[in-house]
């Protein structure tokens, strides 16, 4: 009996494909494959030998790196829980734009390589900002007067667009992307976790969250809330407050952990405060300032990375909390925005 696939047509390693005819739809496969959600690559995987082998490779590139080649080095998923080899999400380096409904990333793909064109860093800039005017020493050794430069254990002022030097410059530093080895853990009751792949020495700069305008936070929510009416779905929005000194104002700072970010969006709450510190980061003639991570102590290889999600406790019936540290308080920190 000839086998053929649930289209009708027969088995694509059945037909009497010349070499050439062969090449042209693997070609073709590798190309609209990786756009792809896990549900339908499984579907399409399902109906035959060829397509299942483009669809494993596809899953095998995805698992061995979360960050789609957006970053210096691979993160991969390591899962000995249960049979989710990876999670799915929409990667983006920083700072992100509206995204439209249905929207899809390639991953696992040809376009997954060294030469992927990664997103500026600074989409929203201070039209006619000025900064400094150093070059390619900015920044360098004591700072050698650069206005921008902070020499603080954890830099909150770094050059930006409107500043005359370049990406080479050591003022910089958190603008270049995840320089350590990272991987995702999945946690029998966390759920995914970001752990250390390398030793992270105090003080080293890990990584920062996808930051989203308030304006964008809220139509995402409205997307979110009708998907979840359906009963399948849960969104996580988180809400960064930044108090100024004066006390009276507070900056809001968006991050969507839903289905569009980065590698940041698995790091967990630990109600000890974890062995990461937030730092605001600036950079001048960029309107929107940055969240990022820095190790507050030296993490072993392995170690879970974690931080403290905040102190306001509004509601104890809230969402549970497995940090399992001698101070965990059984729920994590939630509130009314």
């Amino acid at each position: 009996m000839e086998k053929r696939c649930r289209t009708g047509r027969p088995a694509p390693e059945e037909e009497d494909y010349s070499e050439e005819g062969q090449e042209h739809f693997f070609r073709c496969a590798r190309l609209i494959f990786p756009y792809l959600q896990p549900s339908d690559l499984a579907s399409v995987s399902s109906t035959c030998k060829a397509f299942r082998r483009v669809s494993d490779a596809i899953t095998s590139l995805r698992i061995a790196d979360a960050s789609r080649s957006f970053e210096n080095s691979p993160v991969p998923f390591v899962n000995a829980v249960d049979s989710q080899p990876y999670a799915y999400f929409l990667y983006t380096p920083n700072q992100t734009l509206p995204i439209a409904t249905g929207e899809a990333q390639s991953w696992g793909g040809p376009d997954d390589g060294a030469g992927r064109v990664k997103p500026d860093p600074f989409l929203f800039r201070v039209e006619g900002a000025r900064g400094c005017e150093c070059r390619r020493s900015c920044g360098d050794g004591e700072g050698l007067g650069c206005p921008c430069w902070d020499s603080g254990e954890f830099p909150g002022q770094e050059c930006g667009p409107s500043c005359g030097c370049g990406p080479e410059c050591g003022n910089r530093l958190t603008q270049k992307g995840v320089s350590l080895g990272l991987k995702i853990v999945k946690d029998k009751r966390k759920g995914w976790s970001l752990c250390a792949a390398e030793m992270i020495p105090k003080g080293k700069f890990v990584c920062e969250y996808a930051v989203v305008t308030t304006e964008e936070a809220r139509a995402r929510l409205k997307l979110y809330d009708e998907a979840s009416s359906t009963g399948h779905f849960s969104h996580a929005l988180l809400v960064v407050k930044e108090h100024l000194q004066s006390g009276n104002i507070c900056i809001r700072m968006n991050i969507d952990a839903t289905n569009i970010g980065n590698i940041a969006r698995f790091i967990n709450h630990s109600c000890d405060g974890g062995n990461l510190c937030t730092v605001i980061v600036r950079s001048s003639g960029a309107l929107l300032p940055r969240v990022c991570f820095f190790a507050s102590r030296d993490v072993q290889e392995d170690e879970e990375l974690s931080f403290s999600y905040g102190d306001v406790r509004l509601n104890p019936k809230g969402s549970q909390c497995f940090c399992g540290t001698s101070s965990c308080l059984g729920f994590l920190p939630s509130e009314h925005t």
